[in-house]
């Protein structure tokens, strides 16, 4: 009885989340002047009901005493697609995505009209396009999450961070806020190259266990460091050590 009670669960939970999409998806035609205002939230919304009816457990973890900025360049470790609906579902963020996601079915749609900034990474004039995108969106306010190895790298960290959140970071004095994601079924959860978008969110969906942990860590003050290469390398060194930390 328990187990198609849990059945029932999650059949709403996706009906839920298809329904919402949908709607989604019809705003998304409107005129950007008249959905502005109202499809962020709407799409920070949209992203938590879609952790729901994968049946993911997100637990937050702050480190530090405090509360947290009102203005701050999130940035994160990237083993997993989810966390393309799990940042923006407890954060209020725009995200810097690959230019592909802009062509996804229905969810390219969704995250064009949330805002979503778009990079070509092999591509030296969309990069620098990118970074000034990112710098003048910052500027006017807006917080964003950035993945300083340049996508999904596997369950341990890059061998290095690129430079672009620590440059748009000491550009507008806005503090990065660095967040180490740490999935408890590590190989389920890790997005492997070639594999399908549709293949790893059902792999998510029936893992077994679906509690994936956000550690928050102290802001850093981009004021503290010289040059970017210094910041970067500073940076990438205390998420050497969370990695050790949680997953060693």
């Amino acid at each position: 009885m328990l187990y198609l009670g849990h059945i029932l669960l999650r059949f709403i939970a996706w009906l839920d989340l298809a329904l919402y999409t949908l709607g989604m998806v019809l705003l998304a035609m409107l005129p950007s002047g008249i959905t502005r205002t109202i499809y962020p939230q709407l799409f920070h919304s949209w992203c938590r009901c879609f952790v729901r009816a994968l049946g993911v457990q997100i637990r937050l973890h702050q480190h530090y005493q405090g509360e947290m900025p009102t203005h701050y360049i999130l940035i994160a470790n990237h083993p997993s697609a989810l966390e393309d609906v799990g940042i923006p579902a407890f954060f209020n963020v725009r995200s810097l995505a690959k230019h592909e996601v802009a062509s996804w079915f229905l969810v390219g749609r969704i995250a064009r009209a949330a805002g979503t900034l778009f990079v070509e990474r092999e591509n030296k004039q969309s990069r620098q396009q990118a970074q000034q995108a990112l710098i003048d969106a910052v500027a006017r306010g807006d917080n964003i999450a950035l993945y300083p190895e340049g996508g999904c790298k596997g369950r341990r960290i890059a061998p290095r961070f690129l430079f672009g959140a620590f440059a748009t970071s000491q550009a507008t004095g806005v503090p990065i806020l660095p967040v180490f994601l740490h999935h408890e079924a590590q190989a389920q959860f890790e997005w492997q190259s070639g594999e399908h978008l549709l293949t790893k969110i059902w792999r998510i969906a029936t893992s077994p266990n679906r509690i994936v942990h956000y550690h928050i860590f102290q802001p850093i003050d981009p004021s503290q460091f010289m040059d970017k290469e210094t910041y970067t390398e500073t940076v990438y060194q205390q998420y050497l050590q969370w990695q050790q930390r949680f997953l060693d």
